[in-house]
């Protein structure tokens, strides 16, 4: 679920980001009383984000925040890709994704259950599919709490063949 705080922020660094070829994947604050501040991106293009660009995304976003005053008081500031096995936030992850395996946990009980691990079948509606133990669950994308992909030998040549087209 994300904060006012967060979506705040998403909405005055991703047009930056979008500028420089990058796409917000996830932006989270933790931590207390030390804040941290996560930024996720990826580029648009597809390929690989390096740590440079890891710099100069966390440059842009660290300026653009002190302009804005979008956060106050104190907070550590982090820029990282989402990684092979990433957390899938909006709906065209789920999309982007069909055929991978997936963890999703829902915020209350769906079907006596929180946890869903299996295939992603795509999305319909409004709703995740996911096959699990036999048969498909349908999740309300508003009752996702946390999702992220699961590491396979299929997800890792679905990356390398993503980075070299």
């Amino acid at each position: 679920m994300t904060s006012a705080l967060e979506s705040e922020i998403e909405r005055l660094v991703a047009p930056a980001l979008e500028g420089m070829g990058f796409a917000v994947v996830r932006v989270k604050m933790t931590g207390a009383p030390r804040r941290t501040l996560q930024i996720m991106a990826e580029q648009l293009d597809g390929a690989a984000i390096t740590v440079d660009h890891c710099t100069a995304i966390s440059r842009a976003v660290s300026a653009l925040l002190d302009v804005e005053e979008a956060v106050s008081g104190s907070y550590d500031l982090e820029v990282s890709s989402p990684g092979i096995d990433r957390p899938l936030v909006r709906r065209a992850d789920f999309e982007r994704f069909t055929g991978h395996q997936a963890r999703i946990e829902t915020r209350d009980l769906l079907d006596g259950r929180k946890r869903f691990r299996g295939e992603l079948l795509g999305v319909c509606g409004d709703a995740v599919r996911i096959a699990v133990d036999g048969g498909v669950a349908e999740i309300p994308l508003d009752a996702i709490a946390a999702a992220k992909l699961l590491l396979s030998d299929a997800l890792i040549a679905a990356t390398r063949a993503r980075e070299h087209a």
